[in-house]
């Protein structure tokens, strides 16, 4: 990395990102695009620096003399993250990464000696996990043709998983413009797997967003049957179309349906406490208000989403939160309100040290009532 280079970057950057409401990932994209004369190897040392000191904002808030971009630069390299993290005078949540809400949260959630596990999980880098189109390949392929390329592990837990050992430019790959594979985190697999979706059945993937989800479980019709992709953000249907264009679904349409389906599935917007590692800075946007609103927002999409469900159908409710107001709590909220039953033991899953991100999704019948 050369340093002053990287550092002039750095610096704009970050004064960029204290005047703007963009997530840093875009604040970062559009720089980059503005900027292509920064190589490769810069580009990953710049964003590297720049996720850890958003990881670590409070720290450097308590250990920098002052809030200039460079000043914050320079603390953040030569401070001593263990040793601080170590240090009793310093109040636990910033020690920890957080703030003083999510604290508050994860401990009565999860106790003290978990959410201090926790926070250390959400404050390093996440996997780069990846599932296999089968539609096109299976893992097994893939993996004997990166053999000796690539270092790899198959998922323990998702059948079509496979998790690089570090990044890797994975979308210039031919395998991905064939569309051999997407990137997709273990845990979200997880959650698609839920729609046990069969050929010939109708299924609404409502809060589509780019489709992952759907991309996952389309396999399993065969070609057969219908899938409806519903988002309020046209743009990122667009994304979605790309990307199933490019996976050869073909039986996908971006409509509501006319009838009602067998599954739908809820992504819900949630407060991401997940999967934070990929997206620190949304830690420090997070607090009672939010996931008050957010409570309110889940529980009139599923609303929505429930008059698309025929009678004996079945919804998942899924998030990527880990904190029990926007998953058990709302599952309770449902079952109550709107005549469900919990068909099994919801998925919870924890963000994992190297491995899946946080998520929850709980399938719910649809009762036939007379």
């Amino acid at each position: 990395m050369r340093l002053p280079f990287c550092d002039h970057h750095i610096s704009v950057i970050l004064d960029a990102y204290a005047k703007s409401e963009k997530p840093l990932d875009l604040l970062l994209s559009e720089y980059f695009r503005a900027h292509k004369s920064i190589g490769a190897h810069d580009r990953r040392a710049i964003g590297e620096t720049l996720y850890g000191m958003v990881r670590w904002k409070t720290l450097i808030d308590h250990c920098s003399r002052t809030n200039h971009s460079l000043d914050r630069l320079s603390c953040y390299r030569t401070i001593s993250l263990e040793h601080y993290c170590n240090d009793p005078t310093i109040p636990e949540p910033i020690r920890l990464g957080v703030n003083d809400f999510l604290y508050g949260r994860f401990t009565t959630a999860f106790g003290i000696e978990k959410t201090r596990e926790l926070c250390r999980i959400l404050n390093s880098p996440a996997p780069v996990t990846i599932r296999a189109n089968l539609l096109k390949t299976t893992p097994e392929d893939l993996m004997k043709l990166w053999e000796g390329k690539f270092a790899l592990t198959r998922c323990k837990k998702a059948a079509a998983g496979i998790q690089f050992q570090k990044r890797e430019a994975l979308f210039a790959l031919p395998e991905f413009q064939a569309g051999l594979f997407e990137v997709q985190d273990e845990g979200s697999q997880l959650v698609a797997n839920l729609v046990e979706a069969k050929p010939g059945e109708h299924i609404l993937d409502y809060c589509s967003g780019s489709g992952g989800k759907t991309l996952a479980f389309a396999p399993l019709m065969q070609g057969k049957g219908q899938i409806y992709l519903y988002d309020n953000r046209p743009w990122i249907l667009t994304e979605a179309r790309k990307r199933l264009r490019r996976a050869g679904i073909q039986n996908a349409q971006f409509v509501l349906p006319k009838k009602q389906v067998d599954w739908v599935l809820a992504d819900v917007p949630c407060s991401g406490t997940g999967t934070l590692r990929r997206n620190p800075d949304a830690k420090w946007k997070i607090d009672s208000p939010m996931i008050d609103r957010l409570v309110q927002q889940q529980r009139e999409i599923v609303a929505e989403a429930l008059v698309h469900l025929k009678p004996g159908g079945r919804l998942v409710y899924a998030t990527c939160s880990i904190l029990p107001d926007e998953n058990q709590n709302q599952i309770d909220y449902f079952i109550k309100t709107h005549s469900l039953v919990l068909e099994k033991e919801p998925l919870a899953l924890l963000p994992q040290d190297g491995g899946m991100d946080g998520f929850f999704a709980a399938v719910l019948k649809k009762q036939n009532l007379i």
